[in-house]
């Protein structure tokens, strides 16, 4: 998790928490793009990934992991919620976005739609 923290409200009353964004790679190919998102220590089950109007949003938390054995010297480790947001372009297909977690690493591959794919186009001669 990367150490940028922001901070987030929803009210007034409410406390403000820290939310961590974790550090992501993208790759660009001509079939789409893919984003490779660090989350060690994070299950499938704490990671929520939403598409609405077009911003692909990832979170979810982070839960401690310490042994009453030891006693932390030094942190770190981001722990709490995480949170990254990104806005997409219309040439992505929503239906064919795949999300895959493995290693400590979610890997998101979002295809373009069929109609935005660069095709070569040959020239006859007349």
């Amino acid at each position: 998790m990367s150490t940028e923290v922001t901070r987030k409200s929803n009210g007034a009353d409410e406390a403000v928490k820290r939310v961590y964004r974790p550090l992501t790679d993208i790759v660009e190919t001509e079939d789409g793009v893919t984003l490779m998102v660090e989350m060690p220590g994070v299950a499938p089950d704490d990671v929520d990934v939403t598409l609405e109007k077009r911003v692909l949003t990832i979170r979810g938390r982070v839960h401690p992991v310490r042994s009453d054995k030891l006693r932390l010297a030094y942190a770190e480790y981001g722990e709490g919620d995480f949170e990254r947001s990104f806005t997409l372009s219309e040439d992505f297909d929503p239906e064919r976005i795949e999300a895959k977690l493995s290693n400590g690493v979610l890997t998101l591959t979002l295809p373009r739609a069929a109609e935005t794919t660069p095709r070569k186009i040959s020239v006859k001669a007349a």
